[in-house]
């Protein structure tokens, strides 16, 4: 069982381990609820989806042409008189005689008594029969879908926290099910800090800068099915952060901040947390991203997670704790990003005891390999460098950097999980 994160006081933690004692956090998922399907993209399945017929729900065509029984070996029929036809949604009433067969659409039932498919390409019709081309080139049991192929009747069909994309609502849709419980949307509550933190829209004064953080956590949440709970910029002031922790802790089911988490004399978000809850400070080897904070707020236990000022460090941390967070409060178990393997085609520096994210730009040459080169300047407050990304190269703490050609970690960003 790992520590929670109130039993590491102030040691310095590995990405891994910080990110597994930031699971302690959460003591349940959030809870159920039934939507229509149609208003379903995005959220992630609270139970099983099983099958409750065969999919296809008919053995069928998968081809134009005509259906027929054929012999396993030579000699060939090639001649067949046509008694009837075959269209998806509506089937051919009774059983076709040997010798004999039935034009039939992509989609239709395949007739009882036939087992195979010649597709028209391949046919001569002249109204009455059907003449084969090539005979030889035909195969028992040809352009034929069996019933449940797809997906057998009692199976599985989409697993309790599959989130559902366009894929999986049509898979859901051919089921027939128009209703689907799934986990309700986490409500998380951000908000910026700082005195010089001014909202876009308006000047910007001498010593201040625009709020990038808030709305760039808007859409990191956005794209994980979150609900956003937004309380604005706070000014540097305890009284004003911890009325505002406070009012989240009761509306939210996460709390996230960005800035004011370090130990200068204008920083009140740890304050605040250390007031209304308990805070585990974390002391995370990793750049970009200090500093960090975690806790929890009030009676309700609301995780709180204070990210850093820097709007890079904001998406890295993100990425790295808080996506495994959002996805255990919808029921799936914690797991770290994905990950591939690339060949580095330039320079990166990194620091031994230290895990380094350095933006990347990654490609697949013509025989399927993986390369990566780095986007460039690697300051976090580089937000160009997010937006020329898509990945993360991943040089771990026992690695001092890495040279062109050799075979590095990476995590392509990606917005689906």
């Amino acid at each position: 069982m790992s520590l929670s994160c109130f039993e590491l006081g102030e040691q310095m933690l590995s990405v891994d381990a910080a990110r597994e004692a930031l699971m302690t956090l959460v003591a349940s998922p959030v809870a159920t609820e039934q939507v229509a399907l149609s208003s379903a993209f995005g959220r992630r399945l609270a139970e099983d989806i099983i099958a409750p017929i065969d999919v296809p729900q008919n053995t069928n065509a998968a081809m134009d042409g005509v259906a027929l029984a054929w012999p396993k070996a030579p000699p060939y029929t090639t001649h067949f008189p046509i008694v009837g036809d075959a269209f998806a949604g509506q089937a051919f009433a009774g059983e076709v005689p040997a010798g004999q067969c039935v034009r039939i659409t992509t989609g239709a039932p395949i007739p009882r008594g036939t087992d195979t498919v010649i597709m028209r390409e391949q046919l001569i019709d002249d109204g009455a029969s059907a003449t084969i081309d090539a005979p030889e080139r035909v195969t028992a049991g040809q352009h034929v879908r069996q019933a449940g192929e797809d997906i057998a009747k009692g199976s599985v069909a989409l697993a309790a926290g599959a989130r559902l994309d366009a894929a999986r609502m049509g898979l859901v849709a051919s089921l027939g099910h128009a209703v689907v419980t799934v986990y309700r949307r986490p409500r998380v509550a951000i908000f910026s800090t700082g005195n010089e933190v001014t909202p876009p829209g308006g000047p910007l004064p001498s010593a201040g800068v625009y709020d990038t953080n808030r709305f760039t956590l808007m859409g990191l949440l956005a794209e994980q099915g979150a609900e956003v709970l937004d309380l604005g910029i706070l000014p540097d002031d305890l009284d004003a952060i911890e009325t505002a922790l406070a009012s989240a802790a009761t509306q939210s089911d996460l709390v996230i901040t960005s800035g004011g988490v370090s130990v200068g004399n204008a920083d009140y978000t740890r304050a605040a947390l250390e007031k209304l809850g308990r805070l585990a400070f974390w002391r995370v080897a990793l750049r970009p991203g200090r500093p960090m904070a975690c806790g929890q707020l009030g009676a309700t236990q609301t995780p709180l997670i204070g990210l850093p000022g820097n709007p890079v460090a904001v998406m890295v941390t993100f990425l790295q704790f808080v996506v495994p967070l959002l996805r255990q409060l919808q029921g799936l178990p914690p797991a770290p990003p994905p990950r591939l393997e690339a060949i580095a085609q330039t320079t990166l520096k990194s620091r031994l005891q230290r895990t380094d994210f350095i933006r990347g730009v990654y490609h697949c040459d013509a025989q399927g390999t993986l390369h990566v080169r780095s986007t460039g300047a690697q300051g976090s407050g580089i937000l160009t460098s997010m937006v020329a990304a898509n990945c993360l190269i991943e040089l771990g703490d026992d690695q001092a950097g890495a040279q062109p050609g050799e075979v590095v970690c990476i995590q392509p960003i990606t917005s689906w999980q």
